[in-house]
């Protein structure tokens, strides 16, 4: 199943999180394909970031606001009457959840509360994705990839809370929006790379900031196993089962997997170790001798839905993904039209999409 420009062209499509790293990302693919989008994010949470860079606020309308204000959230979907909500919006680090667990609660649970009270009371909404993650998964240190059927869990309060909405996304679908003709999915991808994310305690933007100031990288957990794509895959993957909520309706509503092939699945240090191979100057690396929080060791995602129901696969190679991050980087360095360059990669992203 291909990203359909036809399908797009004109919908009226309410984002949230678009100021953020895939929302910003999923924003300027949205505007690629026709669609009418309208964003609903707190500010960009680093400087800077993909939503300066690529200057989307000359590009597309939205609101500046907080997703846990019921009120605004229920003024905005109320006045732009979307056909189709795409929400990512979330505070979405493991680190700031033990640092801020109940602000981490409040975003994730009762913000995503808060935007489907709002969605069911609006007439115009036909399909609403909710973004959860790959984390939401009772982590047992297994082999085996996880699959939609699986325990829901979460060791830290971020992983928690993603299994949360999953749940309270279950609620809703069966309690009020089925019968409201709305269909309602999850999506739980893997870890995410690619230009433009500049978060804080997040491994790509650490080692870049660290190498581009000539600075040692700190590894916080080297032999932590995980599933890396390039950020335009999971994106795909989203667009693709909106699509398929509007088309399909009750046949689609579940959560979804969209994680790498298995060569995708490495640890830290050999991630690291790749980068620092395309990196252009000094490039080094130590462990964090200190003890740190819990994280998972090991974290697998099974596809196999998305690849037999929605024809959804991944395109690039991990090789390939961290080649396009390090050339998004180096593009940014020498003063590139980043705007230009962005919508350049996800031409060329859909062009492997259509081969």
């Amino acid at each position: 199943m291909a990203v359909n420009a036809a399908f797009w062209a004109g919908r009226r499509v309410l984002l949230t999180g678009h100021t953020g790293f895939k929302g910003g990302w999923l924003a300027l693919w949205l505007q690629e394909l026709g669609a009418e989008v309208y964003g609903y994010a707190l500010p960009a949470p680093a400087e800077p970031s993909l939503w300066q860079v690529v200057r989307l606020a000359q590009r597309m309308p939205g609101t500046l606001a907080d997703i846990r204000d019921a009120q605004r959230v229920a003024e905005v979907v109320a006045a732009f009457r979307p056909e189709i909500v795409l929400h990512l919006a979330a505070q979405a680090l493991v680190r700031e959840s033990y640092r801020a667990p109940a602000e981490t609660y409040a975003t994730n649970v009762m913000g995503t509360v808060n935007l489907l009270e709002a969605v069911r009371c609006c007439d115009s909404v036909r399909a609403v994705l909710v973004v959860t993650s790959d984390k939401c998964y009772e982590n047992r240190e297994w082999l085996w990839p996880y699959r939609e059927s699986d325990n829901l869990g979460g060791h830290d309060p971020y992983s928690s809370s993603k299994a949360c909405v999953e749940l309270l996304c279950a609620s809703w679908r069966e309690s009020f929006l089925r019968e409201s003709g709305i269909a309602l999915a999850t999506a739980r991808a893997g870890n995410v790379i690619g230009g433009g994310d500049w978060s804080a305690d997040r491994l790509l933007p650490d080692i870049l900031r660290a190498w581009q100031a000539g600075r040692s990288l700190t590894l916080r957990y080297p032999q932590a196993v995980r599933p890396w794509q390039h950020v335009l895959e999971p994106l795909h993957g989203y667009l693709c089962l909106a699509q398929a909520l509007v088309e399909q309706g009750e046949a689609v509503t579940s959560a979804w997997n969209f994680g790498p092939d298995n060569e995708g699945l490495v640890s830290v240090g050999e991630l690291v170790e790749r980068l620092a191979q395309r990196w252009p100057g000094q490039a080094s690396w130590t462990v964090e001798a200190a003890e740190q929080p819990h994280e998972a060791g090991l974290l697998a995602l099974d596809s196999s839905q998305a690849r037999t129901r929605l024809g959804w696969r991944p395109r690039w190679t991990l090789q390939q993904a961290i080649e396009r991050t390090l050339d998004w980087h180096q593009a940014w360095q020498t003063g590139e039209d980043m705007q230009t360059f962005s919508r350049a990669q996800i031409a060329a992203y859909q062009g492997e999409i259509h081969e």
